[in-house]
């Protein structure tokens, strides 16, 4: 418990006063720590803490700065009160309750604390009748998430890249490569993506002078550095992944031609596998499909998971991967 200046005694109003006054304060000011609030407001340094998390449950920008000195500046968003309030219908609420069912693989990281926030003073704004009605139906379209990945153990790693994607700070990161030794690098962070249910980070390592894509699971450490920024201004998130077919840029771009029997045809057209690709219709009722793509390790992949309704016509060195996969694969059963 903080001191009082003597011959200041405590002040005794009621706790929406003093909200009032904490939050005019933060207003006139580009900030406070909480021991200039606990002399401004002669309350406890408990009860400034406890002020200031219903401030921040109202939704209020409230952010924390920590100084050179070590103190933390609590202030809000500049410009925060030039904001209009946001609103939404309740056909967009539900649209956002059915995109929380997709991101349930992040359990166990402060993004999920996040959402959490988020949606808790959302539902302190509706009747409990529609809360339990968009409840329920988030809950009947809520993804089913196979082989997904713990993130508990990252959780302070993702702490500290939240944080450092927020502010743009340059980190140190010691990332292990699968079966390989761990490196360390310099890196701007420049972007988090989510691709099958997993986190990358993606932006420039200066040791290597160019674009990387981590796999969030395999950084071992990160620490933020003082060191700020900026985003190139022609930067787009798809120079990570080049003309990869899915997320790993590996190998040259090479033309893709497939044959998917009748039984499945269906399921090929129902989607677009990439911008440029080309549907032939055949009689027998197969679908041709063509477009050319790097990254032959996930192109196997998707390929081998559609056996045996597909066929590899080219190129002939994927074709010869493919049956190499499958060769290999009857090879190993007949051992067991």
């Amino acid at each position: 418990m903080s001191a009082r200046k003597p011959g200041k005694p405590a002040k005794k109003y009621s706790q929406a006063s003093r909200l009032h006054d904490v939050i005019r304060i933060l207003e006139l000011r580009y900030g406070a720590t909480v021991e200039e609030l606990v002399d401004e407001c002669q309350v406890t340094r408990r009860t400034v803490y406890r002020d200031l998390m219903a401030i921040e449950d109202a939704g209020y920008p409230l952010i924390k700065e920590r100084q050179d000195s070590g103190e933390v500046l609590y202030r809000f968003v500049a410009g925060f009160k030039q904001l209009p309030p946001i609103t939404f219908t309740l056909e967009e609420l539900m649209t956002l309750y059915l995109c929380r069912g997709q991101l349930s693989f992040l359990q166990g990281t402060p993004f999920q604390d996040d959402l959490d926030a988020v949606f808790a003073r959302l539902r302190s704004g509706l009747p409990p009748r529609s809360v339990a009605h968009l409840e329920r139906i988030a809950e009947t379209g809520s993804s089913k998430i196979q082989g997904f990945r713990d993130y508990t153990r990252q959780r302070e790693i993702l702490a500290s890249l939240r944080q450092a994607l927020l502010k743009q700070q340059r980190c140190r990161i010691c990332y292990a490569p699968a079966r390989r030794e761990a490196s360390d690098y310099l890196f701007d962070p420049y972007t988090l993506l989510f691709y099958n249910s997993s986190l990358y980070l993606g932006g420039y390592a200066h040791n290597r002078k160019a674009l990387r894509l981590f796999l969030v699971d395999r950084i071992e450490s990160l620490t933020a550095t003082d060191e700020r920024f900026e985003v190139p201004e022609d930067y787009v998130s798809s120079q990570l992944t080049g003309g990869a077919f899915g997320l790993i840029d590996e190998g040259p771009e090479r033309p893709l031609d497939l044959l998917f029997a009748a039984p499945i045809a269906h399921l090929i057209r129902e989607r677009i596998w990439h911008p440029q690709q080309l549907l032939e219709e055949r009689a027998d009722g197969s679908l041709r499909l063509q477009f050319t793509a790097a990254g032959d390790t996930e192109i196997l992949s998707w390929i081998s998971s559609l056996i045996p309704h597909v066929q590899v016509l080219g190129p002939a060195s994927l074709r010869e991967d493919f049956l190499q996969a499958l060769r290999q694969t009857l090879d190993e059963s007949e051992l067991l």
